[in-house]
């Protein structure tokens, strides 16, 4: 068994995926249209399917607001330096929603980037990814 992909609600997939692509540097895998009950899907990733797990973006053609809801938490990408990535991703006009620094009670540095329907994506360092609080 492995991970296949996240999903997430987009109210603007043309918003999304300039995102997701330009500023997060994925790639757009595949898309598909389903006319007959309304919806759009995109893939995109870091790499191709078979291989790594993926983002669904799902446009539903005729929603055009979600409840997040309080459940859901974030997904996570390992990145070299957060304090450069977030320069980088500031700069392309991502809203940074937790400065880079290490995380509260611990060493790893974090930080966390907001995509345009809200959804939060943090940022760990990679010298701490899937280390814990220490890293």
């Amino acid at each position: 068994m492995r991970l296949l992909h996240t999903m997430f609600r987009v109210r603007d997939l043309d918003k999304s995926l300039h995102f997701y692509t330009q500023i997060m540097g994925m790639t757009l895998l595949r898309t598909s249209k389903n006319t007959e009950y309304r919806y759009t899907l995109a893939f995109v990733g870091y790499g191709e399917e078979a291989d790594n797990t993926v983002i669904e973006l799902t446009h539903n053609w005729d929603v055009d607001q979600y409840d997040l809801g309080t459940a859901y938490g974030h997904i996570a990408i390992e990145v070299d330096d957060v304090y450069s990535s977030c320069d980088k991703l500031r700069a392309a006009g991502a809203k940074i929603t937790r400065e880079p620094g290490p995380v509260l009670g611990g060493s790893t540095e974090i930080a966390f980037v907001e995509d345009p329907d809200g959804y939060k994506i943090e940022l760990i360092a990679s010298k701490g990814a899937g280390q814990g609080l220490e890293g």
